[in-house]
C-alpha cells in the first residue's frame, strides 16, 4: 500500500477530521461532564506536546484536513500555543485545510490573538446560560463574565465563532430564545447538543438532564421561521436557518437522530488512545508504536489497522429509562 494513500474505513468513509485531547484537565466542573472531585491522569501519562505534533503530523500525512484541538479545556495545557504555532505549518502547506478548538472561553483573553495568528480562523465555545447564577451552579467553578469578555477578544481577533449549549432540561429550557437572541445580534452560529451517556455521573441525573432536540426545534419554531440547510461542517449537526433573523442553529442529536452514517473523524486522548467512535468503548493505543521508533512507519501501521476496526455507529439510548450504550470513560478524557 503506498504509505501516503488516505484512510478510508470498512464502511468506504473517508477519515478527514481528527479530534485531538490535549489533556484532561479544566478549569471548571461542569455537571454534565465531570465529576466535581475528579481524578486527573498523572502528567507522566500524557503525550508531550512534541509527541502530540508528531501523531497529528502523522494524521495529516495520511488524509486528514481538520484538525480540532478539545480537552478538558485544551488552553490550560502548559505551552500549548507551541502546540498550535507546530501544527500551523500545515495550514501554511496547504495539507491541513483547517486548525481549530473547542474551548469554555475562560482563557481566550489570553490568548486569541496569538491562536488567531496560528491560522485558527473559527472557534466553538461551549455556553450553556447566560445567567451568571446559573453559570456558577453548572460549572461548579466558572465566572460567566470572564467567557463572555473571552468571547469578546475572539472577535477582536478576527476569528468566527460559534456558541455550543448543551440542552438541559429543567436548567436552560427557559433560554432558548435568550441564547438564539444573543447569538443573532453579536453574529454567533449556535449548535444545540444532546447530552451524551457519558462518564460515571449518576443514572438518575443523566436521565433527568435529557432534554430531546426535537422538542427543542418545535419550540423554536413557535417563534421563528426554520429553513432546513445542506450545510455541512465536516462535524455531526444538522442545520437550519431563521427566517426572521438570518441566523444559522446546528442540532447535534446523538441520540434521537443517529448521524453516523457520514461519520468521517476519529479522536485522540491526550494518552495517545484512538477512539474510532464516541459511542464505543474500543479504542487503540497509538502512544506503543509511536515511542516504540523514531521513525513512524509502525506508527502509521497502526493508525491504519485502527481505522480498519471503525464501526458503523454508536447505540445511545434512553427510551428505556435507563442509559443503553454509555460510555464509563468522562467525556474530559475523549474530547467533546
Amino acid at each position: 500500500m503506498d504509505p501516503a494513500a488516505p484512510l478510508i474505513d470498512p464502511f468506504a468513509r473517508a477519515i478527514s477530521y481528527l479530534r485531538v485531547s490535549v489533556t484532561d484537565r479544566c478549569d471548571f466542573r461542569c455537571t454534565y461532564c465531570m465529576a466535581e472531585q475528579m481524578t486527573f491522569l498523572p502528567k507522566a501519562d500524557l503525550l508531550s506536546l512534541e509527541e502530540l505534533d508528531r501523531l497529528c503530523s502523522a494524521f495529516v500525512r495520511l488524509g486528514v484536513q481538520k484538525l480540532r484541538i478539545t480537552g478538558g479545556e485544551p488552553l490550560v495545557r502548559k505551552g500549548i500555543l507551541t502546540f498550535f504555532q507546530a501544527m500551523s505549518r500545515h495550514l501554511e502547506t496547504g495539507a491541513l485545510k483547517e486548525l481549530t478548538l473547542t474551548t469554555n472561553g475562560s482563557q481566550l483573553r489570553k490568548y486569541a490573538a496569538d491562536l488567531a495568528a496560528c491560522g485558527v480562523k473559527r472557534i466553538n465555545v461551549s455556553l450553556d446560560t447566560l445567567d451568571d447564577a446559573k453559570f456558577a451552579k453548572i460549572t461548579r467553578w466558572g465566572r460567566l463574565p470572564q467567557v463572555l469578555d473571552g468571547i469578546a477578544a475572539a472577535r477582536e481577533a478576527g476569528m468566527a465563532i460559534k456558541i455550543n449549549a448543551v440542552a438541559l432540561k429543567g436548567f436552560n429550557e427557559d433560554e432558548l430564545y435568550t441564547l438564539a437572541d444573543w447569538c443573532a445580534r453579536d453574529g454567533h452560529d449556535l449548535t444545540f447538543i444532546e447530552v451524551m451517556p457519558m462518564g460515571d455521573l449518576g443514572e438518575p441525573q443523566r436521565l433527568d438532564q435529557y432534554w430531546s432536540l426535537k422538542d427543542l426545534r418545535a419550540r423554536l419554531a413557535d417563534r421563528f421561521t426554520l429553513i432546513d440547510l445542506p450545510d455541512r461542517t465536516g462535524g455531526p449537526a444538522r442545520y437550519v436557518r431563521l427566517a426572521e433573523t438570518g441566523q444559522r442553529i446546528g442540532f447535534i442529536t446523538p441520540l434521537t437522530h443517529n448521524f453516523c452514517e457520514s461519520c468521517n473523524r476519529v479522536r485522540l486522548t491526550c494518552t495517545g488512545e484512538l477512539y474510532m467512535c464516541l459511542g464505543q468503548e474500543d479504542m487503540a493505543d497509538l502512544r506503543a508504536p509511536l515511542r516504540a521508533s523514531p521513525d513512524d512507519a509502525l506508527l502509521t501501521q497502526s493508525i491504519r489497522a485502527a481505522i480498519a476496526r471503525k464501526p458503523k455507529g454508536h447505540d445511545f439510548d434512553y427510551s428505556r429509562q435507563k442509559v443503553a450504550g454509555q460510555m464509563t470513560r468522562h467525556m474530559s478524557h475523549t474530547g467533546g
